[in-house]
């Protein structure tokens, strides 16, 4: 995880207003912070084809999810092991997780997945910019 160059920034804590398209479709990093307050956070996403956001589940954090741009598959369920719901999305879709659920995203399309994410409460540190997926998958 970096803080580094984006074309975006972490300006969280204040008000702030956003063309959420734009900044979701040119997004090139897998994770970028956008907004960090008290309460809530905006990342964006660039997912890349074949690629997905890893299993992964937040105990504490609520989580909503639109895709921009792009088609792929959303997995949700109350054990990582059975992933029951499974949805097709696409741009204009949102996938809404509960706090506790086990989820992952994943690119079936044939360009970057442009997705942002809001979580409630923040999950990621202020300034949050990570270039590529991590290499560990699963996140609890």
């Amino acid at each position: 995880m970096s803080k580094g160059n984006s074309n975006c920034f972490d300006c969280g804590a204040k008000p702030y207003a956003v063309n959420i398209e734009k900044a979701s479709m040119q997004n090139q990093n897998y994770r970028t912070a956008l907004w960090t307050g008290t309460h809530l956070q905006l990342t964006l996403m660039s997912i890349p084809v074949g690629g997905d956001i890893g299993l992964e589940v937040h105990s504490d954090t609520d989580q909503f999810i639109r895709i921009e741009s792009g088609n792929g598959l959303a997995l949700t369920g109350t054990d990582k092991n059975r992933l029951c719901s499974r949805w097709q999305i696409c741009g204009g879709c949102a996938v809404f997780i509960p706090a506790g659920t086990w989820h992952n995203i994943i690119n079936t399309g044939s360009c970057p997945l442009k997705i942002y994410t809001v979580y409630a409460p923040p999950h990621h540190p202020h300034g949050t910019v990570q270039e590529v997926k991590p290499p560990d998958n699963i996140h609890e």
